[in-house]
């Protein structure tokens, strides 16, 4: 059995960009459960869901070209592809969207809640919480709470199982509580 390739973000945009398959099949791979995820929250119906999946990865291959590292991770801009995929396809389709579209003043609002609650957590001192974990626990909070990374992301970044990502995060996040509770 031939060993499975991982790719750093920096790699795996590179070869993208090169029109690399391989790169596209890892991308697939490892991309397509969260991003049908994010398509079925907005389209209810598995096979429209799929369909919508398909596209967005066709505009992810066709449109890597105008991805900027400097505005965020793959990851989040694959995930916006998938939900404006999505919401273009009920528009299409002339649906009722039910609330699942948000107008663009209530985007604003939500970004500048965001904003509120990181300097929230800053007031109350997390990142200073977080720094007096263990040296293992504190690295894989800080790469899913403030550099966005997924669980299966810490795990191949670090070489470890993700078994013992879980593990580490759920002593971190039991250590945490009770350093909030004091």
């Amino acid at each position: 059995m031939p060993p499975v390739a991982t790719y750093s973000e920096e790699e795996l945009v590179l070869l993208l960009r090169q029109q690399n398959r391989d790169a596209f099949n890892y991308l697939y791979k490892n991309y397509a459960g969260v991003l049908f995820g994010v398509i079925h929250k907005v389209i209810a119906d598995d096979e429209t869901a799929n369909d919508v999946l398909q596209e967005a990865f066709v505009k992810i291959w066709n449109n890597i070209a105008q991805y900027d590292p400097n505005k965020g991770r793959i990851y989040t801009w694959m995930l916006n592809i998938a939900r404006n995929s999505a919401i273009d396809k009920l528009r299409s389709k002339g649906e009722i969207m039910k609330g699942k579209i948000q107008s663009g003043e209530d985007a604003v609002n939500n970004v500048q809640k965001g904003m509120r609650s990181e300097q929230a957590t800053d007031t109350i001192g997390l990142r200073k919480m977080v720094a007096g974990l263990k040296p293992e626990y504190e690295i894989v909070v800080n790469m899913a709470y403030f550099n966005g990374y997924t669980l299966d992301e810490i795990s191949k970044t670090l070489n470890i199982p993700l078994g013992t990502v879980k593990t580490r995060m759920r002593s971190a996040m039991q250590q945490l509580r009770e350093v909030f509770k004091n």
